[in-house]
């Protein structure tokens, strides 16, 4: 107990960044998150039923761009990790790759009268490829802000809350523009890519000034064969990606799902913005707790238990149907103040199982891990986006008539399991592959010790 209370108050030794610095670098992360939670929630389903594209032609689509991604990050990972710049090789990616990710964010979200599918995989394909540039290299240089084993969850919380806030923002401009007046999808598009066409370029322009990015101390100089070769060997790091790859997937069914299951499931497609509201609210709220309860009882066992907490609840989605939207509310509370834990967690330990590599190998590889991280996301949201709508139009969902399906309509029964017990299926075997985690605060001491003295020594 008392080298756990010691190696405690080192970590909060560590903290050297104050809270206006760390306000500024969480403050892109708001319009990032509402970009990115339009597209992942509502531009699937705008372009399925409003433009009137194929379900199957929308879900490949979209699954081979999340591969294209795959393929791409680990390359732009190894150029950030590699680039040098007096301006700071992390800010020089992120101010670079934010102005294209802002215009072809608008261009996806606000598509021309009779816009088709070549439309929708070129624009999004430069939209993917420049919010991978803009994502890995933003998340890199927080996992270097900090090295403190709790410091980083303090930096995580700063990032996650104002991402938490941008999808407050996505999901609460339908309610309110739905409570002024009528709406729709694409009006709803159009008021979100302007908000994230200013506040983008603004915050991330004020976060590149008044954040400094550390100083590079890495001597070792790899190639991308044989950084990725070092990347495998890092036994930790596979245990945690595996393990968020099941998650990523357990939570990207959900997401998907949502607006057709709360639609035609439940049958209250006007409470689709409401609920997404009360979610991520208590998610916001969430925050807070699973970093004191991290700090207490260490990141991984507290990311378990939010996991083991989520399935008990999460479990009886499937079993609702029409007239149960009070019983999805108390499921919507209990599982968003359980997302915390999942937003501000896993990212937190990926920077400790990077110092685990640094230890060994002198070369600090944040951008290629990050990409790996975003491999993992990419390859979660493609396997959910495309197998959840190519199986849900061979069982003859309808995509075009949702909302206005009968109760007995062909598929509901499949898209009620997607959503529910697949992801709780998911997430057992993230927290099988967790538990046991080798990395907690002690050793992660020691790593930074090892860290300090091999920079010392060829400083």
């Amino acid at each position: 107990m008392t080298d756990s209370r010691q190696s405690q108050a080192q970590s909060q030794a560590q903290s050297g960044l104050g809270m206006g610095r760390l306000a500024a670098y969480a403050t892109p992360g708001l319009p990032l998150a509402t970009l990115t939670l339009t597209l992942t929630i509502f531009v699937p389903n705008f372009y399925a039923s409003d433009i009137g594209l194929s379900l199957a032609g929308v879900g490949a689509a979209l699954f081979l761009l999340r591969i294209f991604d795959a393929v791409i990050d680990p390359v732009i990972g190894y150029l950030s990790d590699k680039s040098k710049s007096r301006f700071g090789r992390r800010r020089s990616w992120f101010a670079f790759s934010v102005p294209v990710a802002t215009l072809s964010g608008y261009m996806v979200l606000v598509p021309p009268e009779g816009a088709s599918l070549s439309y929708l995989i070129v624009w999004m394909g430069l939209l993917s490829l420049s919010l991978s540039a803009t994502s890995l290299s933003y998340t890199a240089w927080g996992a270097e802000l900090e090295t403190g084993y709790d410091e980083r969850n303090r930096v995580a919380a700063f990032r996650e809350i104002a991402i938490l806030t941008g999808t407050l923002v996505a999901s609460a401009v339908p309610f309110i523009l739905q409570s002024i007046g009528p709406t729709d999808t694409g009006r709803n598009l159009t008021v979100i890519a302007l908000f994230v066409a200013v506040l983008l370029p603004a915050f991330s322009l004020f976060a590149i000034m008044t954040v400094p990015e550390p100083v590079n101390r890495s001597h070792a100089s790899l190639s991308l064969r044989e950084s990725l070769r070092a990347l495998s060997r890092n036994r930790p790091f596979l245990r945690l990606i595996v393990a968020f790859l099941f998650n990523s997937v357990a939570n990207g069914f959900p997401v998907t799902l949502f607006l057709f299951f709360v639609a035609d499931v439940l049958g209250a497609k006007e409470w689709q913005g409401a609920l997404l509201l009360i979610y991520f609210v208590c998610g916001m709220a969430g925050v807070p707790l699973w970093v004191t309860v991290a700090r207490r009882f260490g990141k991984h066992r507290t990311w378990c238990v939010a996991m083991l907490i989520a399935c008990a609840i999460f479990a009886a989605a499937p079993l609702l149907g029409r007239g149960d939207l009070a019983a999805f509310m108390v499921i919507t509370v209990l599982t968003g103040f359980i997302l915390g834990a999942d937003l501000v967690i896993p990212t937190s330990i990926q920077a400790d199982v990077i110092d685990y590599d640094t230890a060994d190998s002198g070369d600090q590889r944040s951008g290629l891990y990050f990409a790996a991280w975003s491999l993992a996301t990419q390859l979660s949201l493609a396997a959910t986006v495309g197998v959840a709508f190519l199986a849900l139009d061979s069982a003859g969902f309808d995509a075009d008539r949702s909302g206005s399906l009968p109760a007995d309509a062909p598929g509901l029964t499949l898209l009620a399991v997607l959503y529910g017990w697949v992801p709780v299926a998911m997430k057992l075997i993230a927290v099988a592959l967790m538990w046991s985690f080798p990395i907690d605060r002690m050793v992660h001491d020691e790593l930074t010790r090892r860290i300090a003295e091999a920079r010392t020594a060829t400083a």
